[in-house]
């Protein structure tokens, strides 16, 4: 009697966590696998070889001497205190109904997401404003104070890109809000998917590969090009593509870099549409665990050099924990770096106005004091 009321209920814990496994794994925060005509054309990709997407170079997502299972471990239980600041963190809120749409500015949002307004147009970068980077509102939060614009205090957006799929850089709960703003998505092939399974049309989405562009307005263009990374958001990896951004319109030549380890295609893109007014380059969450797919600290004037940037902003940082170091290491490093370099590197609050046509705005050091 007693086996019989343990197999049963060793059962009910086995029916109740079957359960629990399929309505996780078919919540719509997943996404969708590319599927129909949009897999036709990922299949007919060159940089899409035995079911997936292929960097340029060989790409281990860890460095040889690591391990998955390790390198996270690591980053869960870090004892470094300081992966987190201890205090809610300097920041903004624009006020983006006093700005003339004739002024062209940049906003940081925090982590990789960026608002930009250029000749009277609105751009969205990687939107992740819903507080956490990750699959559940429970994981993942971001630090306090760097949440200064809700998804539903911005503008209409004319153009929303998106560099790759994971949650730190397309947030299901940002993309949900925003959707009746949004007039046209431009992102690496497969990635529609999602937005598609999230109800946005697919007359709005652009889906492209690397070095091809589109044309969005007169005289302007925007092509995908190559970065070293992965993708997925889920258990499958690398069936969309990840991508940096080249942006060029009337006044401006602007690189707009998805996550990336260091590689070759920095020069080659420097060579073929730079050099750049202003070079967006993610430098953070960074791990010598990770060297092949994130930029490492000392990289990133190696990268500005090699794309011809005429000036530089480094963001992936100062908003989620997603690696162990101290969370203001990339800050401090990229400071004191620039003292050596020739290339000027701008240092904006989140949420701070950048005027993109203003060469004498001037930004504080303002991670300095916090712990």
């Amino acid at each position: 009697m007693m086996k019989r009321r343990r197999m049963l209920g060793y059962l009910g814990i086995l029916t109740t966590v079957s359960l629990g496994s399929i309505y996780t794994l078919n919540k719509k925060v997943w996404g969708a696998n590319p599927k129909g005509k949009r897999l036709q054309r990922i299949q007919n990709s060159p940089h899409y070889n035995n079911g997936e997407f292929q960097n340029l170079s060989y790409t281990p997502t860890f460095a040889e001497e690591n391990n998955k299972i390790g390198s996270m471990f690591r980053v869960m239980t870090s004892s470094n205190h300081r992966t987190k600041p201890s205090i809610a963190l300097p920041s903004l809120k624009p006020n983006l109904a006093s700005i003339s749409s004739s002024e062209d500015y940049m906003i940081w949002l925090g982590h990789s997401s960026y608002l930009f307004q250029i000749e009277g147009k609105t751009l969205l970068i990687d939107p992740v404003l819903s507080g956490f980077a990750a699959p559940f509102s429970w994981m993942n939060s971001s630090f306090p104070g760097t949440d200064p614009l809700t998804a539903e205090e911005l503008p209409d957006i004319d153009y929303l890109l998106i560099s790759h799929d994971h949650y730190d850089h397309l947030d299901y709960a940002t993309i949900q809000k925003i959707i009746n703003k949004v007039k046209r998505v431009i992102c690496g092939l497969g990635v529609g998917a999602h937005l598609e399974h999230w109800g946005y049309s697919p007359d709005l989405i652009s889906e492209i590969d690397w070095h091809e562009s589109i044309t969005l307005e007169k005289d302007w263009q925007i092509t995908a090009t190559p970065a070293r990374h992965f993708s997925g958001r889920g258990i499958q990896r690398n069936k969309t593509l990840w991508v940096s951004f080249v942006l060029k319109t009337n006044q401006y030549n602007l690189f707009l870099g998805g996550d990336s380890g260091y590689d070759s295609h920095f020069k080659s893109i420097g060579e073929q549409y730079g050099p750049f007014d202003l070079a967006l380059i993610e430098q953070g969450q960074y791990n010598q665990a990770w060297k092949y797919i994130h930029l490492m600290p000392e990289e990133i004037f190696t990268v500005a050099q090699e794309l011809q940037a005429k000036k530089i902003f480094a963001g992936h940082n100062s908003k989620f924990k997603l690696s162990v170091h101290p969370w203001d290491e990339p800050m401090k490093l990229l400071w004191g770096n620039s003292q050596q370099q020739e290339i000027p590197i701008i240092t904006p609050k989140i949420g701070e106005v950048v005027y993109l046509n203003r060469n004498n705005q001037v930004f504080s050091r303002w991670w300095e004091g916090i712990i």
